[in-house]
Protein backbone atom coordinates (compact mmCIF):
# COMPACT_ATOMS: atom_id res chain seq x y z
CA UNK A 1 0.00 0.00 0.00
CA UNK A 2 0.97 3.80 -0.98
CA UNK A 3 -0.81 6.70 -0.15
CA UNK A 4 -0.43 9.83 -1.86
CA UNK A 5 -2.41 13.38 -1.16
CA UNK A 6 -5.27 11.76 -3.66
CA UNK A 7 -4.82 8.08 -3.94
CA UNK A 8 -4.29 5.22 -2.26
CA UNK A 9 -2.74 2.40 -4.23
CA UNK A 10 -2.51 -1.49 -3.65
CA UNK A 11 0.60 -2.01 -5.21
CA UNK A 12 1.17 -5.82 -6.42
CA UNK A 13 4.60 -6.64 -7.60
CA UNK A 14 4.33 -10.25 -9.12
CA UNK A 15 7.34 -11.92 -11.32
CA UNK A 16 7.12 -10.72 -14.77
CA UNK A 17 6.80 -14.16 -16.08
CA UNK A 18 3.27 -15.14 -13.75
CA UNK A 19 1.34 -11.67 -15.14
CA UNK A 20 -0.67 -14.19 -16.98
CA UNK A 21 -1.17 -16.68 -14.51
CA UNK A 22 -4.45 -17.89 -14.07
CA UNK A 23 -4.61 -17.09 -10.19
CA UNK A 24 -2.98 -13.93 -10.62
CA UNK A 25 -5.39 -12.91 -13.25
CA UNK A 26 -7.80 -13.91 -10.36
CA UNK A 27 -6.45 -11.95 -7.69
CA UNK A 28 -6.08 -8.92 -9.89
CA UNK A 29 -9.30 -8.85 -10.75
CA UNK A 30 -10.83 -9.32 -7.10
CA UNK A 31 -8.03 -6.72 -6.01
CA UNK A 32 -9.28 -4.51 -8.96
CA UNK A 33 -13.55 -5.08 -7.93
CA UNK A 34 -12.41 -4.28 -3.89
CA UNK A 35 -10.79 -0.61 -4.81
CA UNK A 36 -13.73 0.25 -6.72
CA UNK A 37 -15.92 -0.99 -3.71
CA UNK A 38 -13.44 0.69 -0.93
CA UNK A 39 -13.18 3.76 -3.60
CA UNK A 40 -16.94 4.11 -3.44
CA UNK A 41 -17.56 4.00 0.06
CA UNK A 42 -14.59 6.37 0.69
CA UNK A 43 -15.35 9.18 -1.92
CA UNK A 44 -19.20 8.85 -0.45
CA UNK A 45 -17.59 9.83 2.93
CA UNK A 46 -14.66 12.29 2.08
CA UNK A 47 -11.74 9.44 1.77
CA UNK A 48 -9.69 8.77 -1.19
CA UNK A 49 -9.97 6.78 -4.67
CA UNK A 50 -8.61 3.31 -4.01
CA UNK A 51 -6.41 1.95 -7.08
CA UNK A 52 -4.81 -1.44 -7.56
CA UNK A 53 -1.44 -1.79 -9.58
CA UNK A 54 0.19 -5.07 -10.77
CA UNK A 55 3.89 -4.43 -11.12
CA UNK A 56 6.33 -6.66 -12.99
CA UNK A 57 9.26 -7.02 -10.76
CA UNK A 58 11.80 -6.10 -12.96
CA UNK A 59 10.92 -2.82 -13.22
CA UNK A 60 10.66 -1.98 -9.54
CA UNK A 61 14.04 0.13 -8.57
CA UNK A 62 14.76 1.71 -5.24
CA UNK A 63 14.25 5.32 -6.84
CA UNK A 64 10.97 4.87 -8.68
CA UNK A 65 7.85 6.73 -7.42
CA UNK A 66 4.07 5.68 -7.97
CA UNK A 67 4.02 7.62 -10.56
CA UNK A 68 6.62 6.08 -12.57
CA UNK A 69 4.95 2.87 -11.66
CA UNK A 70 2.04 3.73 -12.74
CA UNK A 71 3.18 4.78 -16.79
CA UNK A 72 1.68 3.24 -19.78
CA UNK A 73 4.87 0.40 -20.29
CA UNK A 74 4.27 -1.34 -16.98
Amino acid sequence: MAETADTIHMLEPKKKTALQDPDVVARKDTAEKWCKNASDYAIKHGGKPWIHKLIPHDVIAENMTIAGLFKPNT
